[in-house]
């Protein structure tokens, strides 16, 4: 297998953007603090009108931060925190009503519960219209931005096509709908009439090759089945060769029969698509992963920075050479980065690798050598204790990782890849999962490793991440590594 020699000049252009998901961060937060403004505003509005000795006191503190796990979760469960890639300002305008029925109730609720006296039932009645409008400003602009960064290219997924005649519709929808954030890389098809119409600027392959040698040797986020002939037998094995490697399929179709648990019929504006998700889809979950895994990394390279200058200066004095080193590695779905780790080999050690090659004892695409003579003084304690990770939290600020995650491969490792395990490269790589806690993980035979971090996609779960981080703390403390 050789899934980045397709696309190697290709992935120095597509970068992971860390810098988006801080975007999407900012606006969640805009939304709660636009909440919290309205009630506000309701108070300021009740006093005005109605009761002039009307005061803000402690329990309308209380009342607000009551407020805030509650806006939160609504938030999320009515979407209203994902910025769609398709949606009509009226669609939003609606969702925001919806929202707004429980969380008047909820209100309502505490108030009474709680006895919030102060707070009076009409500054909670004045609030639900107040927020509605304020939300929907706030989603409005949001949407807005959104549509611009993807129709300059930010944000996009790329995607073949698989069409015939009958497709040409959907094609110009989506190309023509650059904010939906579709990058139509490829279209298979046998379709002279598509040939003609898009051979200029997509490049076209017949159908016959199969969505599976396609997804593997280049980087492809979604397959869209277009054709207006449903072929089962067909469409069953593409479900099947993009679950194998986590890619993501959509079928337009008004009917189909398919079902599948992990399906959902999702419309683009008048074009209903029904989606197979591979990977875990709990957006309410991955959402605050990706949330406090960052904010974890942020403070922890701020409050660490002491601890991380004296490794600097030991690095310094140990040897000669940079302090951190740069190795390009494969994130999701193929992308290309770079990691950073404290250096803790001499700065020729990609040389000796070469003369070491017959010492290997990894029995996979992996590089292991117990008494490495590579690695200096500093860096075999640096290792020992995982001590020379802590620079991946900058990966992980950056959006390229997470703190747990399968490891980021090589190229040249994810070169020799089986096609089952490309499945690992479906989920954002981490600093640590669950082969970095394995009593004596470097004596784990390559192929167990790789099941163990399909496992790891396949099961995912904020409560396996949260044990995967305390157990791996207990790791660093035994230094199990070498």
């Amino acid at each position: 297998m050789k899934p980045l020699n397709i696309i190697q000049a290709y992935n120095r252009k597509k970068q992971f953007k860390g810098p988006k998901r801080f975007i999407n961060y900012a606006f969640d937060v805009l939304d709660i603090l636009a909440s919290l403004l309205a009630f506000y505003l309701s108070f300021l509005y009740v006093k005005n009108m109605t009761d002039a000795s009307y005061t803000f006191d402690i329990q309308h503190i209380i009342f607000g931060v009551l407020l805030i796990p509650v806006l939160y979760v609504l938030l999320q469960t009515t979407n209203l925190a994902r910025v769609p890639r398709t949606s009509k300002y009226i669609s939003i305008f609606f969702d925001l009503i919806r929202y707004s029925v429980p969380l008047s109730l909820v209100a309502l609720f505490y108030i009474f519960v709680f006895r919030l006296t102060s707070v009076k039932v009409l500054t909670v009645v004045t609030f639900i219209p107040m927020n509605i409008v304020l939300l929907y400003l706030v989603r409005v602009i949001t949407f807005s931005l959104f549509r611009m960064l993807r129709s300059s290219g930010h944000n996009s997924n790329n995607v073949l096509i698989i069409a015939d005649d009958s497709s040409e519709y959907i094609i110009e929808k989506i190309l023509k709908r650059k904010d939906w954030g579709f990058r139509v890389l490829m279209i298979a098809t046998n379709s002279q009439k598509i040939k003609e119409r898009f051979g200029n600027e997509i490049k076209i392959i017949p159908d016959k090759i199969g969505v599976k040698p396609l997804i593997t040797n280049d980087i492809f986020d979604e397959v869209i089945y277009a054709k207006s002939e449903i072929e089962h037998d067909k469409i069953n094995r593409y479900i099947k060769d993009c679950e194998e490697i986590g890619v993501v399929f959509r079928m337009q179709s008004e009917l189909s029969p398919l079902t599948a648990s992990n399906a959902h019929l999702i419309n683009f504006e008048e074009v209903p698509m029904l989606t197979f998700m591979n990977t875990p889809t709990n957006s309410i979950a991955i959402f605050w992963k990706t949330l406090t895994e960052s904010i974890f990394s942020f403070f922890a390279l701020l409050f660490m920075s002491p601890f991380l200058l004296l490794i600097v200066i030991a690095i310094k004095l140990d040897s000669k050479g940079p302090v951190v080193f740069k190795q390009k590695r494969v994130g999701l779905r193929g992308r290309q980065f770079y990691i950073y780790k404290f250096r803790t080999m001499v700065i020729n050690a990609e040389e000796i690798k070469q003369q070491l090659m017959d010492q290997n004892e990894s029995d996979g695409p992996t590089f292991k050598i117990k008494q490495d003579p590579r690695i200096t003084r500093v860096g075999r304690i640096l290792r020992k204790t995982s001590l020379d990770e802590l620079p991946q939290l900058f990966n992980v600020v950056k959006g390229e990782m997470s703190l747990i995650g399968p490891r980021p491969p090589l190229p040249s490792e994810v070169e020799q890849y089986e096609r089952w395990q490309l499945r690992r490269l479906s989920m954002r790589p981490g600093i640590t999962c669950t082969w970095q806690i394995v009593p004596n993980r470097n004596d784990v035979v390559f192929e167990k490793w790789m099941k163990m971090d399909i496992n790891y996609i396949e099961n995912w779960s904020l409560k396996r991440d949260v044990k995967l981080f305390f157990d791996t703390i207990k790791s660093v403390i035994s230094a199990g590594g070498y």
